[in-house]
């Protein structure tokens, strides 16, 4: 009985990991829109079996970041350069309502969490002696935190699985990677704004903060592709490194 646990858990730990790391690559842009995720190539990349591959695959399916289709496989969701400003109107509108009923149930303990969000895109940004790539993983994991406390508070189950859909990982990411750093800066601005609206019991505030934190976001990525030949990937994902990131980076999600 004993083994049998310890070999359910080792499935269960071989699915996570291998969850996490091929949606880190999708998120950093290794795997690119419209690739073709094989099943075999992906074992071998990080060392496991096909099955915890394959399951991984399925639930990014459920996710919107991956589409596995019929008689072709997984294929890393396409974005279109049209797409972009849908995504982000709608995520902008999303992420305010849940700000709004943020503001209206938030406790100490909430805003603490915040805080600590705030702090560690603060710690990003004052990261020393590391790459670039590395300064966006830390702010990244930091603002997917702030953005998620947010929606944990709001509690709109609904909501949740909205915006679930509607904010797109990997643009998110490339668009902090093409910030300049005084842009990321702004961002953890625009948080600590958010987050003094919501802890003043200001939701029309806390709104309207967060509609236009989103959209300068979406100004910046815009202006990134304006003079960018299609398709747009290239532009996107210019420069973005190849390689492994380890358990902790992929944890990240």
């Amino acid at each position: 009985m004993a083994a049998k646990k310890t070999s359910e858990a080792m499935a269960v730990g071989s699915s996570e990991l291998a969850y996490r790391k091929i949606r880190q690559a999708i998120i950093e842009g290794r795997y690119q829109p419209g690739q073709r995720l094989i099943e075999q190539r992906i074992s071998e990349e990080f060392d496991l079996s096909r099955t915890p591959v394959r399951e991984s695959l399925r639930r990014l399916d459920a996710e919107g970041l991956v589409i596995i289709e019929r008689n072709r496989g997984a294929v890393v969701r396409p974005v279109a350069r049209e797409e972009i400003l849908d995504l982000y109107e709608l995520r902008s509108r999303l992420e305010a309502l849940a700000a709004e009923r943020a503001a209206a149930r938030a406790t100490a303990e909430d805003l603490a969490e915040l805080d600590e969000a705030i702090a560690e895109f603060d710690a990003g940004l004052a990261a020393k002696g590391v790459a670039d790539i590395e300064i966006v993983r830390r702010v990244d994991v930091a603002n997917y935190r702030f953005h998620n406390e947010l929606l944990r508070i709001s509690a709109n189950p609904r909501l949740t699985h909205l915006l679930a859909r509607a904010v797109d990982m990997p643009l998110v990411f490339q668009a902090m990677r093409v910030f300049t750093p005084e842009m990321r800066a702004r961002s953890n601005m625009f948080h600590r704004l958010i987050r003094d609206a919501v802890a003043a019991g200001e939701p029309d505030r806390a709104g309207r903060l967060m509609t236009e934190h989103i959209l300068m976001g979406r100004d910046a990525l815009v202006l990134h592709l304006s003079d960018a030949p299609d398709p747009i990937e290239t532009a996107l994902f210019e420069g973005v490194p190849d390689g492994d990131v380890s358990l902790a980076d992929a944890a990240s999600g």
